[in-house]
């Protein structure tokens, strides 16, 4: 299984881009948890943010590979204990599908890739700005896969 965030947002602080490849560092290289970013569409005054969501959504769909189990990340999605994103993780190994976890753009996902979504994982119930959430995804799967493997960096 290979692990890719798709991201809506590119230009992120140093200290983003540095977090995420501490973490995806960490991980074993089977895991190959990537980072595809997808540029923002620039949004002006009157801008039409259906029509912007969707030309995002598009482009996080074209990027998606043939047969890959797609994870939105939304406020609105399913909030797990790192005791169940283990569990999450174990039975994505076991599919033996890719898994995409997708952030989308400053207005949220599109409609079309909510649906096209296997799963929708809410971090919190806080919105968080998109650069917090690339680090908090690398730690969190870290994380998980660190309770899966008996590893000492998880000690609750």
């Amino acid at each position: 299984m290979k692990l890719r965030l798709i991201a809506v947002g590119t230009r992120m602080p140093d200290w983003v881009d540095a977090a995420f490849a501490d973490y995806t560092r960490r991980l074993p290289p089977e895991y190959g948890f990537a980072l595809q970013e997808i540029a923002v569409t620039p949004r002006g005054k009157n801008a039409d943010i259906a029509r912007l969501k969707r030309d995002e959504g598009e482009k996080i769909l074209k990027a998606l590979p043939r047969d890959t189990r797609l994870v939105t990340l939304d406020e609105r999605g399913t909030q797990w204990t790192t005791g169940q994103l283990a569990t999450r993780l174990s039975a994505w190994l076991q599919d033996g599908r890719d898994v995409a976890l997708a952030i989308g753009g400053p207005d949220g996902h599109a409609p079309e890739v909510l649906t096209r979504a296997d799963e929708s994982w809410g971090l919190s119930k806080l919105v968080l700005p998109h650069a917090l959430v690339r680090v908090v995804v690398a730690e969190a799967i870290y994380r998980a896969w660190s309770v899966n493997a008996n590893h000492p960096y998880h000690r609750a």
